[in-house]
Order: structure tokens, then sequence, then C-alpha cells
């Protein structure tokens, strides 16, 4: 793991549910601290707690109890539509199954983000060009969804995730619906991320081969973190 200052901090949070007279508790007192430029691998058992913490570290959830910071914001604090302005220019989304609208092409895909930033027509040009160089896919800008392999949606939305250069990316299952090949050229991809840009990545992986490819492991049980295992490269 990267050493130095925390880009993310979660600290002393508690996530519950109310099912009628009963709490469900989903993250029990749970502290995470991540480096800036560290690829983050978080596993563990169906329940265990991911998804729900990868969305309170994203701004899709605030916690129940505790607080969670990203680049020195302390964005448990926010509220719905601050959160949302936040989340814009400072998370880059990966998800299992792309979410791609399938009427665009890559290009207006990887657009989408930056649509809703205060830039000009060249400025976005500039940079979903950049995006489209950095996963490989200049020769694919005018493909819709639809006339490409999973493999090349997942780098549109990866592109996509990285056109706004955000503080953190965040994957949720990216090589989930992927062919074992795929799936290695996008881990790959994120790697080069990480290592060539710094960038700052948790994902959410069920498959080992696909953490071992993380710079540090974290794994959670019962909403808890448990000693987790460092891969490393």
């Amino acid at each position: 793991m990267k050493s130095g200052p925390a880009i993310v901090s979660v600290q002393g949070v508690h996530k519950y549910f109310t099912r009628g007279s009963e709490r469900v508790d989903v993250l029990n007192g749970l502290n995470l601290d991540v480096a800036q430029g560290d690829f983050l691998a978080l596993m563990g058992p169906s329940g265990s707690g991911k998804t729900t913490l990868l969305n309170l570290i994203a701004g899709l959830d605030t916690p129940s109890e505790g607080q969670v910071w990203v680049g020195g914001n302390c964005i448990s604090q926010l509220s719905e539509g601050q959160l949302a302005q936040w989340r814009t220019r400072h998370i880059g989304f990966v998800f299992q199954f792309y979410h791609l609208l399938p009427v665009l092409t890559a290009y207006e895909n990887i657009e989408l983000p930056l649509l809703l930033l205060p830039l000009s027509g060249a400025a976005r040009r500039k940079q979903v060009r950049t995006a489209l160089e950095l996963v490989g896919l200049n020769n694919r800008e005018n493909h819709r969804p639809g006339q490409l392999s999973g493999g090349q949606q997942q780098r549109v939305g990866i592109a996509r995730a990285i056109v706004t250069d955000p503080t953190l990316i965040v994957a949720d299952e990216p090589t989930g619906d992927l062919d074992a090949k795929s799936a290695d050229e996008i881990l790959s991809l994120l790697q080069v991320l990480q290592r060539t840009l710094n960038k700052t990545i948790i994902m959410v992986t069920h498959d080992p081969r696909a953490a071992e490819r993380a710079s540090h492991v974290q794994r959670l049980d019962k909403g808890r973190l448990v000693v987790g295992n460092a891969a490393e490269h």
C-alpha cells in the first residue's frame, strides 16, 4: 500500500436500516484510510457490506453514524444537492454492466459527465479525445455500444470515469461481466491509470484474480474489516 496522506478516510462509520422494529446493521464502526494513488480491492462474502462501503465513499449514500472524508471534504455532512455536485467533479464510476446509453456513440457516452461542468466545446473535445487515447479506443469513437465487444464497452465506461480527471475512481465488479481475456485487459488498464496517472482506485470484487492486481486488499465480513492480504507488485 502506498504511504502518505489519506485521500479517503472512513471514521467510525455505522450503517444500519430498520426493518419493522428490527435494526439491521450493515457496517459496524468501520475505519479505513486509503492513500493517494492506491489501488484498493474490497473483498468479502455477499452481504458483508462491500458495496455499501463503496457507495458511502462515492457519496451515493450517507452513514448512519461516523464520518467519510474524501480529498479533504467531509462528504457525510453534505446535502443531497451538494453531494450530486461533488460527485460530478470528484468521482469516476465504473460499473459491472457498463451503464452506457445505447443510442449514443462511444464519444458521446464519454462526453456526458463533462456536460455538467462549465467547459467549452473545445475543452470537452480535448478531454474526451485524451480519455479515448488512454483506453485505446481512438478508432471506435463513432461506434455505439451495440457495435462494441464487452471489453470495449467497459473501456468506454472507464474513459467516461476518467474524463473529468476525478479525485477517485470507484469500480463495482468491473470485470464481473467479462471473459477472462477481456477482464485481464481491463485490470491492466486500471493498473496503468494507477501507476502512470497516480489515480486512486477502489474496486469491489468477488474474484481473487482481480484482487491480486490491486496494490492492497481489504476484506469485509459482517460489516467489519478483517485481516487482509497485501498484493505486492
